[in-house]
């Protein structure tokens, strides 16, 4: 279950960050609220991952999952630049999260 609940958190961190795009610097109510509650989710479910596995594999596959999701969302939702470049370091991000899985156990 650890490994779910590590991903569980990697796409909350991709809900808080688009959430803190959207509040404008915490002046709209309910994306800041957005925000705020996708950042306890996320740490949560982080926080249970972290009983079962290391946490420099942890902490490093749950950024590299939310960095991965927000620049997926961007690309998407916000018109962000998405050439061939952007897809090749983001294939390098799966690749380093997949290497990590791998070899952590667990």
């Amino acid at each position: 279950m650890a490994w779910v609940y590590l991903v569980i958190a990697g796409l909350f961190e991709v809900v808080w960050a688009i959430g803190l795009k959207y509040s404008e610097g915490w002046s709209k109510l309910v994306p800041s609220a957005i925000t705020v509650v996708g950042m306890g989710i996320s740490f949560y479910f982080l926080s249970m991952a972290l009983k079962a596995l290391p946490i420099g594999t942890a902490y490093a596959i749950w950024t590299g999952i939310g960095a991965l999701g927000t620049v997926v969302v961007g690309m998407i939702a916000f018109g962000e630049p998405s050439n061939i470049m952007r897809i090749v370091f983001l294939l390098c991000i799966i690749a380093g999260i997949v290497g990590l899985k791998l070899t952590a156990g667990g």
